[in-house]
Parts: C-alpha cells; structure tokens; sequence
C-alpha cells in the first residue's frame, strides 16, 4: 500500500485499506435487499395508474418508456421547470405545449402544471411525433425519443438521432431505463469489493477532464464548465474513475454520471452499502457528479480539476440526489 492511500484512509479513521471497509458488506446486503426494479422504484405512487393508461396511448409507447422519459426530464417533479422555459413534469416548451397540450383529466382547462393533463399529453406528443419520424432511417424509439429532445425536423436533417451530445445522451438514458427487465441482478459483494479496492489503488491519481476508461487514467479532453482542460493530465474524472473500478468487477458502466445513474438501481438511503453509487445534482437530468460509496459516510472521488482522487464524506455536497447499485452486464465500454 503507497502512502497516499495509508494517508487517505487514516484520516478518515476508517482503517488502514479500503479492504477493511468490505468486512461488513455481506452482512449489509442481508439486512439491505432490494426489490423491484428502478422503473418501479422512480415512479410514485400517485402517478402509477396515470403512467400506465397513458402508456397505453398508441404502440410505439409504452408505461416504461413513458416512465422512464418523465424519470429522464423531471424526475416526477410537477413543478420543475427548466432555464430554457420548459415546464412541468413533463418539461414541455410553451409553444410545443401550446401545440399538443390536451385536458387530459377533462375539467375544461389545459394545464401544463398539472400531471393529469401533463402525463397523456406527453404520451400523445411521443405517439405523433413518432410517426413524424417513422420513415427515418435507424431505431424507431431512439429516433421518436431524438425527436422529444431535439424536435423532428433535426432526426429528419440529421437522418436519426442528431450528433448532439445532449441527445445523444438523453436517448441512451431512457432506453437504459425503459429497457430494465424486472428483477436485474446487482453488483455482488465480492464486484462491489473489487470496485472499492481499485478505486483506493488510485488515490492520488489527478483529475482529468474527460480522463479515465475501462483500462485507467488516461488524458481528458477539453473543457469543463469553468474552462478546465484535460488534455495534458493523465488521469480520472468522476465517472471515469467509477467506470474504471467496476470493469475491474467485470461490470461494464456507461461513461457519464448521468448515464451510470440510468444504468443502475436506486436504493433507499438507509439501505445504502459499501460499492453504491453516490450521485449529485438536481434532478436525473442535472446530475453532475458520481462516487463510490466505501461505508461509514465517505466515499471515494475524482472530485474536481486541480484535486485528486481521495476520501470524501457523502455529505462534501449539499446536492445529493440519488444513492444506486450498479447493475451486472458484460465488461465492455458501453
């Protein structure tokens, strides 16, 4: 063990190694199970039986696909609205909201603040704009969940999903969360020790814009949303780092925060165990940040530019939104 990673873990008087942080996972994951699956889990219960008959609006829709878009765009917040404008939980623009709005619960009022009418309107417009792109090339639900995000005429232009970023990521998203079989297998304790302990061989490892994969530190890109760059430092960034420890475990996560997030199984705060995932933001569309949880309130991070990775208490920022456990694929980049 090198220095820095004695160093780390005496001062957060947590043992010598991220190795003795495993001693108590197995009993954890006794008192702790998880059921269910993280679409049941993300929708309330309020909201169920309206998601479910909305899900049923046309055959390109579906109750998890619904779900999982309003999982994607609010996080169920009926309330939320966007610095762009987009309102509600179904994050409609007013003009498109103008456009497709229905009086889904029929008490004579169109309201874009309202799930009642929000839901099946969101449903509907998936439904219409679905057939708008029908005939583009490629994969009919990504190319309607583009179309949600960008608007048709940009699938159309573009031949499928457009090359934005922001798209592109938000297809993936969905997909990952729509396309959740009940019952998935998560990490074992043994994947999560795995993910723990290479995680902790890196403390120290410098952060990097972009850096990390499935191999180790690597040069970031640029930039940042303060202008960092990564380009000339070797090493992780957040959800590089994460990345990089479970394909130790053998399990494969996708690159960004906000994707590992789809990609995983929310746990209740109190079931929280060691080889969690810790994510940080505003809502499932603003998450910024990812850790790996090591027990006894820290987790391990590639924290910032100009930082290292190291031990952080779970508490080290104010928004922390969700806690997850990974889910078993192959060990491949996805």
């Amino acid at each position: 063990m090198g220095p820095l990673r004695a160093a780390a873990a005496a001062s957060i008087g947590v043992g010598a190694t991220a190795t003795v942080l495993m001693a108590g996972l197995v009993q954890a994951a006794n008192e702790n199970p998880v059921t269910g699956n993280a679409l049941t889990l993300s929708v309330p219960a309020k909201y169920r039986s309206l998601v479910e008959d909305a899900g049923k609006t046309c055959l390109a829709v579906n109750p998890n696909l619904l779900a999982a878009l309003l999982t994607q765009e609010s996080g169920f917040n009926p309330k939320a609205s966007s610095p762009v404008g987009a309102q509600g939980i179904a994050q409609f623009m007013p003009s498109t909201w103008e456009k497709n709005g229905i009086d889904g619960n029929s008490d004579g009022k169109r309201d874009v603040w309202d799930p009642e009418d929000a839901i099946p309107s969101a449903a509907k417009y998936l439904c219409d704009i679905g057939k708008e792109v029908k005939d583009v090339p490629g994969d009919k639900q990504n190319n309607m969940l583009a179309a949600y995000n960008a608007g048709s005429s940009a699938v159309h232009k573009y031949g499928g999903v457009p090359p934005y970023r922001e798209t592109q990521n938000y297809v993936r998203s969905i997909s990952a969360l729509a396309g959740t079989p009940t019952g998935r297998k998560m990490t074992t304790t043994e994947q999560a020790a795995t993910a723990i302990n290479a995680a902790s061989d890196e403390l120290g490892t410098p952060y990097s814009w972009g850096g990390g994969n499935s191999n180790g530190p690597s040069t970031g890109s640029c930039c940042s949303p303060n202008g960092s760059s990564g380009k000339n430092i070797k090493g992780f960034d957040c959800s590089g780092l994460t990345l990089y420890a479970y394909a130790q475990a053998g399990i494969a996560l996708p690159r960004t925060a906000a994707q590992q997030y789809a990609a995983s199984e929310p746990v209740k705060p109190g079931q929280k165990r060691p080889g969690d995932l810790v994510f940080y933001g505003s809502s499932a569309t603003r998450i910024h940040h990812v850790a790996i949880y090591v027990g006894g309130g820290y987790t391990i991070e590639a924290p910032r530019p100009g930082t290292s990775v190291r031990f952080s208490p779970i508490s080290s920022m104010s928004d922390l939104y969700a806690v997850a456990r990974p889910v078993r694929h192959t060990n491949k980049e996805i």
